[in-house]
Formats: structure tokens, C-alpha cells, sequence
């Protein structure tokens, strides 16, 4: 099979439909990551084969960055939702049994999960632990690491894949984000639990979470120090800070119940994704209960909202994706 390249291409059906996305959509993508020259444009994808305009046929190492878990188009997956059409669609008050059989599978799955709520993307699901965080603590600053990504949202758009003279320093992912956001948020380094005393000391009980990825893959797989996870645990647990673990990579894949599994951790929050559906738009976030009822759906003070949270149909995908592990 062909590997992708950046030579400049002929005039192909795939490059004329490049030409015309071009006119239509900034860049001609929906996301910046996916512009990565030629091809340009896709027509199938079936198991781990993903098929271009021009009929040609490239082994799929990206996987939408790890969403297709299980390959594209999965029989399994794909029977599991299409069971749901005719029968429920996406209802705007209540619950569903499939939303009640997803919550319980996370909870059998995740460790430290007493209650969950779902949204569309792992961004999402960032968002609503940092929100949730700032609001049970009372507290303004959110840590976060070097390297490690959590979304697009201002809180924790800054220092991922950072230049050399950016790496530790003020480096937002993006224009347009208001500089008491990025200040905001604190910037440690990975591994070094020392460096997350320093930033402690200097914001006594003014840090409301500690957000990382386990393993931050977004840099290339670094593997967490035992120590430096346990450090953090017990780092938090002295300060009344929350310790969410964004697992929307390493979640259901490192092991069913993520990251944590294995490293015997529990964060007080959790948010994954990606995985979860099989490449259907369904993500979420866990954590204790006591943090979990503050939204105001149960009663408490954080919003809590989103039209297709808990989509029925997309439920569906989850429940095919556990029923073919």
C-alpha cells in the first residue's frame, strides 16, 4: 500500500474535492490536525484499511487518534446502534435504559467511578471536571503539565506541544483566549513531583485541581514514576485539591477501567472518551459521589447541560463496542 505524502499531488479526484473543500472549509478541514497533505480526501474505510477518492488503499495507523479502537466500521458496533433506530431517538427530557446500562458499565469499569454523566467529546468532558473542581473547592488555579493535552477549552489550552523556548513558559494553544484564563492555569513538569511542590508553595491553598494525563501520549507515550502518581495522590489529598485524571487516550485501552487499573490510583474525577464508542461522538466523566451531586441536575450549583448528552443512539455504539471486547 502507498504511505502518505506531502509531494505535490496530480489532478486527481481526491485533489479536486481538496480544491473544493478548500472554498468551503477553512483550510479545507474540520480540524487542523487533520491537514496533512496528500491524500487530501477519503471515500471508505473498513477495518483497519481506509480508502481514498482515487480508489487507493492505505493501512490506517492514526485510528482518528485511537477513537477507532476496535477498526473502522465494525459490524458489532455499527448493529448495536442501528438496533436503536426505529425504536428511540434523542429525547429531551428523562432518561433512557441505554443511558442507565452506559453509566453502569463505566462504574463496573473504572475503579474509582460512584456516578458519571456523558457528553460528546473529550473536551467536553475536561471542561466539565475543571468547572466542577473551581466549584467545589472554591479555589481559582487549575495545574496542569507540560506537554500533556486536555481539549481546546481556554482552561487548558496552553503548553502542549511546546518549542523549545515556549516549553515551561506562557504558550497558549491558540489566539483569542483571554490572558486571566492562561494565567489561570500553572505549568509543571511531568514526572517531577518537586516541580509540583514549588508551584503549591507559591499558591497555598489557592489550586483547585491537578490535571494530567497518566500517560501523555500526545508527546509520545512518556510513562509515569510510580512515585510521581502517588506523590500527586497524596499531594492532593493533604491540600483538598482534585485530582482528575484525563484518560480520554488511555482510557479502556492501557486496560478496561484505564490508566488507573493498573497503576492502583484513584483520581477524584475522570474524563475519557475517544475509545469509549468506537469512533461515534460519546465521551464522559466520573468520579466521587460527592462531587458528582454537585451538579444541578442532582440538586447542586454546577450547571450541568448539553442537548445530546446521553443520545440514545450513540449509547448504542458503547454497548456494542463492550459486548465485542
Amino acid at each position: 500500500m502507498p504511505s502518505l505524502s506531502t509531494a505535490t499531488p496530480v489532478a486527481t479526484a481526491g485533489e479536486e474535492k481538496r480544491r473544493k473543500a478548500v472554498r468551503l472549509i477553512p483550510g479545507g478541514v474540520n480540524s487542523a490536525t487533520r491537514n496533512v497533505g496528500y491524500p487530501a480526501a477519503f471515500s471508505h474505510a473498513r477495518g483497519s484499511t481506509i480508502t481514498d477518492s482515487d480508489g487507493r488503499e492505505f493501512v490506517d495507523y492514526h485510528c482518528a487518534f485511537g477513537a477507532t479502537l476496535l477498526g473502522h466500521n465494525d459490524e458489532r458496533v455499527n448493529a448495536a446502534v442501528a438496533e436503536t433506530f426505529g425504536t428511540i431517538d434523542l429525547i429531551g427530557l428523562g432518561v433512557t435504559e441505554l443511558e442507565i446500562q452506559a453509566a453502569q458499565l463505566v462504574q463496573d469499569l473504572i475503579p474509582s467511578v460512584d456516578m458519571s454523566i456523558t457528553t460528546m467529546s473529550g473536551t467536553e468532558s475536561t471542561f466539565q471536571a475543571v468547572r466542577l473542581a473551581r466549584a467545589a473547592t472554591g479555589r481559582k488555579y487549575v495545574l496542569k503539565f507540560q506537554g500533556c493535552f486536555h481539549g481546546w477549552h481556554d482552561a487548558v489550552a496552553r503548553n502542549v506541544a511546546s518549542s523549545a523556548e515556549g516549553a515551561w513558559g506562557r504558550d497558549p494553544l491558540s489566539a483569542g483566549i483571554l490572558d486571566d484564563a492562561i494565567d489561570a492555569t500553572l505549568i509543571a513538569e511531568f514526572n517531577d513531583l518537586g516541580s509540583v511542590q514549588e508551584v503549591f508553595d507559591r499558591y497555598p491553598d489557592q489550586i483547585a485541581a491537578v490535571i494530567l494525563e497518566p500517560v501523555p501520549h500526545n508527546v509520545g507515550a512518556l510513562l509515569p514514576i510510580d512515585a510521581f502518581l502517588r506523590g500527586l495522590r497524596e499531594l492532593c489529598t493533604t491540600t483538598g485539591t482534585v485530582l482528575i485524571f484525563d484518560e480520554v487516550i488511555t482510557g479502556f485501552r492501557h486496560a478496561p477501567g484505564g490508566y488507573q487499573e493498573l497503576c492502583g490510583i484513584a483520581p477524584d474525577l475522570t474524563a475519557y472518551g475517544k475509545a469509549m464508542g468506537n469512533g461515534f461522538p460519546v465521551a464522559g466523566m466520573g468520579g466521587r459521589r460527592d462531587l458528582m451531586e454537585r451538579f444541578n441536575s442532582a440538586g447542586g450549583d454546577v450547571m450541568l447541560a448539553g442537548t445530546y448528552n446521553g443520545n440514545p443512539r450513540i449509547h448504542g455504539s458503547r454497548r456494542g463496542h463492550h459486548d465485542s471486547d
